[in-house]
This record gives structure tokens, C-alpha cells and sequence, in this order.
């Protein structure tokens, strides 16, 4: 019994050790650099694609879209506006947007962009809150002339009968994030 022990105790501690891995000839190197991330959305086509925010159960939800170039933002507002396609509504999407907000407009200035309502937020269905939220964040993801990443796009809000705008951005999650003028 002695001699099964102090064959069995060394054998163990070898194990437990690593002594075991390394003499099966695995060794002990640490992470590998193997490139940059995944990242974006390619179409079927491999072409450019659309980032459109509707509501879904849980709040918003990004859906994207093949196109043929990457829309700006005015673009991917007037998308948004038609509301969800067939699919998107099968899988529960729905919007807060009306259909007579598409007197919408987007236009971008010095990578920024310039969003300006058809009517004050106070009277926006739902009271401006998810809807305006779609608005913001799809805006902010269309192509925005200035290399920013779409969490980094500053969205200047300018209500009807005002030239005083408030400044916001869309984060990752699709929050919207006050920002200062």
C-alpha cells in the first residue's frame, strides 16, 4: 500500500501542476493576435445595408436592410417611415413613428445631423418617447459624412417654430444620450 501511494502522490501532484498538459506537448502560450474583429453588416449581396430601429417586445430593436449604397440620412428616415416590412411585423416589430411624420427631415453639416420635426415632441404619438428614440438612433446609424462611428454622431433636434436645438446621440444599445450644444 505504501509503495501504491508514493507512486500515486507524485503522479497527482504532476497533474495537478500542469506537468501532464506540458508533457503531452501542449504548451503554455498566451492569446494570438488573428485580426481585427467582425464587424458590420453586409447585404446577401455583399453590398452596403441599412440600420432602421422599430419596437419590438423588449423596447427598441435595430433591424438591417441590404441596399445598394449606404443610405444618408434623410434616406433612412423616409425607410423608416414606411414602417416595418412584412417580415419585421411577422417577428412582433412594430412602430411609433406615423406615417404623416414623413415631412421629417435629416440633413448633415459637418458631420453632424441636422433633424428637424414636423411637430413638437410634446405631441408625438407615444409622447415623442420610443418614437422619437427610432428617429434619433436611425439617423444617427445612416451614413454620416465624416468617418465618426454612429455612437459618436452628434443629432441636432430642432422642433417646429424654434432655431434653439437641443443635441443628442444614439448609443449601441439604442438609448438616447443628451449631449451638450
Amino acid at each position: 500500500m505504501t509503495r501504491l501511494r508514493g507512486f500515486l502522490l507524485p503522479l497527482l501532484l504532476a497533474v495537478l501542476t500542469g506537468w501532464g498538459a506540458a508533457g503531452c506537448g501542449l504548451g503554455s502560450t498566451g492569446p494570438v493576435p488573428a485580426g481585427a474583429p467582425a464587424s458590420g453588416f453586409q447585404g446577401e449581396s455583399g453590398g452596403a445595408s441599412v440600420r432602421l430601429y422599430f419596437v419590438g417586445r423588449d423596447g427598441l430593436q435595430a433591424v438591417s436592410r441590404p441596399a445598394a449604397t449606404a443610405p444618408d440620412p434623410q434616406a433612412a428616415l423616409d425607410l423608416l417611415v414606411r414602417g416595418p416590412d412584412e417580415a419585421e411585423r411577422a417577428r412582433g416589430l412594430t412602430t411609433e413613428v406615423a406615417a404623416s411624420e414623413d415631412r421629417l427631415t435629416a440633413g448633415v453639416a459637418d458631420g453632424t445631423v441636422d433633424l428637424r420635426l414636423a411637430e413638437s415632441v410634446a405631441l408625438m404619438r407615444g409622447m415623442g418617447g420610443l418614437g422619437l428614440a427610432q428617429i434619433i438612433c436611425t439617423v444617427a446609424n445612416a451614413d454620416v459624412p465624416g468617418g465618426r462611428q454612429s455612437t459618436e454622431v452628434d443629432v441636432r433636434v430642432y422642433e417646429p417654430r424654434s432655431d434653439d436645438p437641443w443635441m443628442v446621440r444614439c448609443d449601441a444599445a439604442g438609448n438616447v444620450i443628451p449631449r451638450r450644444a
